[in-house]
């Protein structure tokens, strides 16, 4: 049987500045991807509806609705396609309201455009769902279709612990947890004690990461290259955005903080 000839990926891409448009549908067309360049917020959920992207990418501020607006809406859609988002704001309040609206990373202007290459495909990674395999000829699960009707199964399972009155399943080998925080990353769920936590895509890599090594320091290099792929530089601050936001999320009144900085190393969670 012939090799599968890869698959091209598909980007939404919508800024209201022309020439960065213009400029990075060119780019982004030499480097593989078949984009779709619209000049708007409106135009953007239009086509999302109409033909969902594998990716979009977003500038922030964008006449009528902007690139928060739409993010939120395809979020409260139940859209989890990744977006990346382009933004003028520096500040990181501006870079947080980004993430709170359900964005999985950011790029600030001006950028290289290898920047923006490298985040497409690291969200592209953590994106990509495994191949469906086929069944046996005689109807019996391959050994690669079992695991996947084992997470049907885990699906399931999940939805009905959502239920009122249902606790998380303790199915061994299912959570993983450290520090008073648990994670059940099949179902992509995490709860520190009874309260769950509420993360986005990002979010939840970062301290599922942080769990797996409880009590390790993780210098930035290994974090950037575990969540991101790509190693930004020691200038980046990109990370110190998301360790603050999933700090606010942990973090509760009188309760020892979790993640802790470890200056000009990295970070480490543990329970002080």
């Amino acid at each position: 049987m012939p090799p599968t000839a890869p698959r091209t990926h598909t980007v939404l891409l919508a800024e209201d500045d022309r020439a960065i448009r213009n400029a990075l549908e060119r780019a982004l067309t030499l480097e593989g991807y078949r984009v779709t360049a619209v000049a708007d917020g409106v135009e953007a959920l239009a086509q999302a509806h109409r033909s969902r992207p594998d990716v979009l990418l977003l500038d922030v501020m964008m006449p009528g609705i902007d690139g928060l607006q739409v993010c939120r809406v395809l979020r409260a859609e139940g859209d989890r396609t990744p977006v990346l988002m382009l933004t003028a704001l520096v500040e990181t309040a501006d870079r947080i309201a980004g993430l709170d609206a359900g964005a999985d990373d950011y790029v600030v202007k001006p950028f290289d455009v290898e920047e923006v290459f490298a985040r497409l495909r690291a969200l592209l990674r953590r994106a990509v769902p495994a191949p469906a395999p086929a069944s046996a000829p005689d109807g019996t699960p391959t050994a690669q279709e079992q695991p996947n009707r084992q997470n049907a199964q885990n699906a399931r399972e999940s939805e009905e612990t959502r239920k009122p009155g249902k606790t998380p399943s303790t199915a061994p080998g299912r959570h993983i947890a450290a520090a008073g925080v648990r994670m059940d990353p099949q179902a992509r769920r995490a709860w520190r004690g009874q309260r769950e936590l509420e993360l986005t895509r990002t979010e939840f890599e970062l301290l599922e990461l942080l769990i797996r090594n409880a009590g390790i320091v993780l210098d930035h290099s290994t974090i950037y290259d575990r969540i991101w792929g790509y190693d930004f530089g020691p200038g980046s601050k990109n990370l110190a955005v998301y360790v603050g936001y999933l700090r606010r999320k942990l973090d509760e009144p009188g309760a020892p903080r979790l993640i802790h900085t470890v200056r000009g190393v990295g970070y480490v969670l543990r329970e002080d």
